[in-house]
């Protein structure tokens, strides 16, 4: 197999013109042949490019509204030829089929199209079918033939021309192909998985999932595991889509845990200022106040030790005041919509920790999918967008709650679905004042939520833990009154839980007896 391959012919037709002019250019001053359609071809003949259409070369003119145009035997014949082939090229020599040596095509912006809510007609119009079969068709053919689906590769492809006298290696090649399978691949589950929606198929035969990498990370969750990070093109608001102005690389347990703490502040929307903080993909406090200083007070108050290292999410941009509390203990880092100069200035002087901005919040309540390896599959299912409201909470014990307990007991909600099963989460006065996350008893998270009450109490000075008067919510029911018991023991007063256990008259006789207020919400929030 011959490694270095000459580049005298070269096919362009691209959606995305960025970068055309100039490769075009560069290629033909090497003198290049290019063929080439539609407004691709005008786009290169309007800069002073000799260009010649490809239905010169297939004796059809574009038909069909463009739907037919490079699917010919004399395209797809200069694309797949084995130049070393005998048969091959008596082929092409019988048919008058000339190489084409570098095809560069980006197809037609489908996901684009889908995400600007177009209808379904627009959307199958927008499906690009030749563009796909000439990339397979060179990338199949790598040995001889150069494949570009992404402007990003232009200047990687005229680099190899220049260190090769006008050719370029197969590892090169290789690499081509590489990049124009998985764009294929990735288009495909795009219009796959958009067909699969538009149709009201919940769960399709077969379901492909692609992403574009963003960064290639140092290490996994241990330094031992590899890692990437591959965004998937939704455009959520989020870690994916933040600018991030300062800070060494975010690592795998940083974007995990970054995403976490943004998607629950996310729950308060912005009409007032709220603070999340997360450590290990839980939260270790949360709190809304009169500013997002308030907030992140609050929000620390609830558990010191382990926001030391921390992620911050706020639900409204940076300002001075806050960015100067937050520098005074370790933070990973700060995700927020905005950032004013004043703050950022403020985190120049901590050049390890990472600021991140995002322009907005995303929609907590948005469909989409949510998926998880095992072994031999995947796990898919909805987002869990599900919400509760005011309206929507049913008193089951004698005492209904107080304005303001309910107040809390959505808050403990809102947080409650963002905690690690099992959750059980005390509020008071719109700020978490303890978590219990992630144990196989909710006995247990309701004491070790308890129990750090009690040592950010000591810590703190105070005469009693925030528990005393809190409202408590549990992400799932109570199997028992046990641990709604430790709950009263701990001091709250009113209690938020789904409800639905084979034992919720127990429960609730439980709860009456204690004089506590309970709210069922029909709803579980599982986290596992």
């Amino acid at each position: 197999m011959t490694d270095l391959v000459p580049l005298r012919r070269a096919l362009l037709s691209v959606s995305d013109k960025t970068g055309l002019i100039e490769l075009a250019q560069a290629l033909a001053a090497r003198g290049v042949v290019l063929l080439s359609t539609g407004g691709s071809a005008k786009a290169m003949r309007d800069a002073g490019l000799a260009v010649k259409d490809v239905a010169e070369v297939t004796g059809f003119p574009e038909m069909m509204d463009g739907r037919v145009k490079t699917l010919h035997p004399k395209v797809h014949g200069g694309l797949l030829a084995l130049r070393d082939n005998d048969a091959h090229v008596a082929a092409m020599n019988e048919h008058g089929i000339e190489g084409i040596d570098l095809l560069v095509v980006n197809l037609y912006p489908f996901e684009e199209t889908v995400a600007k809510g177009a209808d379904y007609d627009t959307c199958i119009e927008n499906i690009d079918i030749g563009g796909p079969a000439m990339i397979r068709a060179a990338a199949k053919n790598h040995a001889f033939v150069n494949v570009v689906t992404d402007p990003e590769d232009y200047a990687a492809l005229l680099t190899q021309l220049e260190e090769n006298e006008g050719a370029t290696s197969y590892a090169f090649r290789q690499q081509l192909a590489l990049t124009a399978y998985a764009r294929t691949a990735a288009y495909d589950a795009a219009v796959s998985g958009w067909m699969a929606g538009a149709l009201g198929q919940d769960t399709p035969r077969r379901r492909a999932f692609a992403g574009t990498l963003k960064q290639t990370l140092r290490y996994g969750e241990n330094s031992h595991q590899r890692a990437a990070f591959y965004v998937d093109g939704s455009g959520r608001e989020g870690v994916a889509t933040a600018q991030q102005h300062q800070g060494k690389e975010l690592s795998y347990n940083n974007i995990n845990d970054t995403d976490a703490a943004f998607e629950l502040v996310a729950e308060f929307g912005t009409d007032t200022p709220a603070c999340a903080i997360i450590k290990h993909a839980n939260p270790c406090g949360v709190a809304v106040g009169a500013t997002l200083l308030d907030a992140y007070k609050s929000a620390f108050d609830c558990d010191r030790t382990s926001a030391f290292g921390g992620i911050v999410a706020l639900n409204r941009p940076l300002d001075a005041a806050t960015a100067e509390k937050i520098t005074g203990i370790f933070t990973e880092v700060v995700i927020a919509p905005g950032a004013s100069d004043e703050a950022k200035e403020i985190f120049a002087a901590k050049k390890n920790l990472r600021l991140l901005t995002t322009g907005g919040l995303p929609d907590t309540r948005a469909g989409g999918l949510s998926f998880r390896q095992v072994a031999g599959g995947l796990l898919v299912q909805d987002k869990d967008s599900g919400f509760v409201g005011l309206d929507d909470l049913k008193v089951v014990t004698k005492k209904a709650p107080t304005d303001d307990q309910m107040r809390d007991l959505l808050f403990a909600w809102k947080v409650a679905k963002h905690v690690k099963s099992n959750a059980i989460v005390y509020v008071k006065d719109g700020a978490t004042v303890g978590v219990g996350a992630g144990q196989m008893s909710r006995v247990d998270s309701a004491l070790i939520a308890a129990k750090k009450a009690e040592r950010m109490a000591e810590a703190l000075g105070l005469p009693q833990p925030l528990t005393i008067g809190s409202a408590v919510a549990s992400d799932a029911f109570f199997p028992f009154p046990d641990g709604l018991m430790e709950a009263a023991q701990a001091g709250a007063n009113c209690v938020i839980q789904p409800g639905g256990s084979m034992r919720d008259d127990d429960v609730i006789a439980a709860a009456n007896e204690a004089g506590l207020a309970m709210v069922f919400t029909g709803m579980r929030h599982f986290r596992h």
